[in-house]
């Protein structure tokens, strides 16, 4: 698979403020397709890291869903969501999904444009390295990924990065909190269209906030993402599912919810709650 990685002298600041050299290492391909562009490959080991930003303490934890949303998950069960045979097998506790080697799950609605909350927690005992830590993804459609895996201190191809639109578009800033803590995802998604004879008139488009922090600014998607390919669009409905990973990692999720985006100047004669 020509996998290569690369060893990067990084410097890295101590707690008495002090440079510090310390040795990182990022992984890649290099015989991938090039992307739009004609600059990088997909998972370009050479794709530059994103500048690291420490969010602040909180930003939507927790965050109570709006009068217009669907909840899909408040701690309580999974009336929401179904396997991939069924009934959801991931661990219920404590206010908190926990993934299970029992697959991928999705939700039973189908979404248009939305907003969408989510919370995740990767492994506070950090196990392996890379895109072996902690992931996980929010799949929309089950065609589009923004990439959850544990950023802190974990070098990857940059495409592949927490927040990432996976194989394409590495977050502006990697806003990661430390392995084990609640973090954020806002995202606000705009589906792609085609017309009657199924040519692309507009593509996808995500603004995505980690722990408060903006990391793609209405990003526009080339397409399907998947690992090592590349990213082109098939068409499809203007709704689908949202699906949740399961990659052996037991990355941890609470608080969904999910609000349609509306249109301007679509006014009523009462408000909604």
């Amino acid at each position: 698979m020509n996998k290569i990685a690369l060893s990067i002298l990084a410097l890295s600041l101590n707690s008495s403020g002090l440079l510090l050299p310390s040795l990182t290492a990022a992984e890649g391909y290099t015989d991938t397709p090039m992307l739009p562009g004609g600059k990088w490959h997909v998972h370009d080991p050479a794709r530059p890291q994103p500048p690291v930003v420490t969010p602040g303490k909180t930003f939507s934890h927790l965050a109570p869903a709006p009068s217009d949303a669907v909840v899909l998950f408040d701690g309580k069960d999974f009336s929401k969501w179904q396997g991939q045979k069924g009934d959801v097998e991931w661990k219920l506790e404590d206010g908190y999904m926990e993934t299970t080697h029992t697959g991928v799950i999705r939700t039973k609605d189908e979404f248009g444009d939305f907003q969408l909350h989510l919370e995740f927690a990767t492994p506070a005992k950090v196990v392996g390295n890379g895109q072996g830590r902690g992931n996980n993804g929010v799949n929309i459609y089950g065609r589009y990924e923004i990439q959850v895996l544990d950023s802190y201190n974990n070098p990857t191809y940059a495409d592949g990065s927490a927040s990432a639109i996976y194989g394409q578009t590495p977050p502006l800033v990697n806003a990661s909190k430390p392995p084990g803590e609640w973090q954020t995802y806002d995202i606000i998604w705009e589906g792609p269209r085609w017309d009657e004879n199924k040519k692309l008139i507009k593509p996808a488009y995500a603004t995505v906030l980690h722990n408060g922090v903006i990391v793609h600014n209405r990003r526009e998607v080339f397409g399907i993402t998947n690992h090592r390919t590349m990213p082109v669009y098939t068409p499809h409905p203007p709704k689908g599912f949202i699906q949740l990973y399961e990659h052996g990692n037991p990355v941890r999720f609470r608080n969904i919810w999910i609000r349609p985006l509306g249109e301007y100047d679509q006014g009523s004669s009462a408000a909604v709650h």
